[in-house]
């Protein structure tokens, strides 16, 4: 046993709060339900993965309905353009002037079904809103009220009707959480629940918001305050400037994925009960960080390489500090 130079106590109760809401709906996802808490404790948006019914837009939703903020969610569609996404300016008749609308994404939590169903023209669209936390809109730039996330899922299946998201989009994204189907109890379970419920609509209604964007920003104060080794600045770095010369990769991440690792993994310590961050949190957290910011070589690719594959081969490469 130790003793926390930082009070935890107040975000060790409200993490496992939102998990039993949560919990009350969602079966299994629990490695899912870490990282996206991570994610919101870090100030990060977060790209889910997985094909068709695993539960990504519910965890999504059941999360923000756990937080009392204002939430929106937004189907992309291969039509859709900017404005709908962003907001309008409106000719008023009565002023002679334009009033700007705001569109969808001025919200606290924004849920982004089918992300790369939209073209690049309107994925460009979320590069300031999600970097900077602002819309500019005819010169005039609007600030969004803090928090602010965007969860967006897609599907790594079906390719038509789709569009590859940029780069400069995906690294915008704090993680890469892949949803793989659930374990066989968990399945039986998921059954189990939908029998007896019978109406899944009135079982999310019924969760319970926990955490107001106040009590979140005190939460975020704590996660700053975290403890870290200089040894462990060495070991974040080392492994984010590997990927950039390691041959299997023909694009290695930036230094925003060091900064990413480093936030991500001071926040996941404080959800473990920890005012201190250790290797071992890197190193969970760097598959997360990195699988969308590296891009394997043509080679390894039709060697039927992964991003994670390689990830691993890093991680495993370089000297754990201790």
């Amino acid at each position: 046993m130790f003793e926390s130079r930082i009070d935890l106590q107040s975000l060790t109760d409200t993490v496992a709060t939102i998990r039993a809401e949560v919990g009350n709906v969602l079966v299994g996802q629990s490695h899912t339900l870490d990282l996206l808490l991570t994610a919101l404790l870090a100030d990060g948006h977060v790209l889910l993965e997985g094909v068709p019914g695993v539960a990504k837009t519910l965890t999504a939703k059941l999360l923000a309905k756990t937080i009392s903020v204002q939430f929106s969610r937004i189907q992309f569609t291969p039509d859709l353009m900017p404005s709908d996404v962003l907001g309008t300016s409106v000719f008023q008749p009565k002023t002679g002037e334009f009033l700007f609308r705001p569109g969808p994404v001025f919200a606290n939590i924004v849920l982004i079904d089918e992300i790369n169903r939209a073209p690049a023209k309107t994925q460009a669209a979320l590069f300031e809103v999600m970097e900077e936390r602002q819309v500019t809109n005819d010169g005039t730039t609007y600030q969004l009220d803090p928090p602010f996330m965007v969860l967006a899922t897609q599907n790594p299946v079906e390719q038509e009707g789709t569009y590859r998201l940029p780069e400069a989009q995906l690294d915008r994204f704090l993680f890469k959480i892949v949803v793989d189907y659930p374990e066989a109890d968990d399945e039986v379970a998921i059954l189990r629940g939908h029998h007896q419920r019978r109406h899944l609509t009135d079982a999310i209604a019924a969760v319970q918001a926990v955490l107001t964007a106040d009590q979140l920003t005190q939460l975020r104060d704590s996660v700053q305050r975290v403890h870290v080794e200089d040894n462990l600045f060495h070991y974040i770095a080392q492994i984010v400037r590997d990927t950039r010369a390691n041959k299997s990769l023909y694009l290695g991440a930036s230094p925003r994925a060091s900064v990413a690792l480093l936030n991500s993994a001071k926040a996941l310590a404080t959800l473990r009960g920890r005012d201190f961050v250790t290797p071992e949190d890197v190193q969970e957290l760097a598959y997360p960080v990195l699988r969308h910011r590296v891009l394997l070589t043509p080679e390894r690719e039709m060697e039927g390489g992964t991003a994670d594959e390689v990830i691993g081969q890093i991680v495993e490469r370089i000297e754990v500090p201790r």
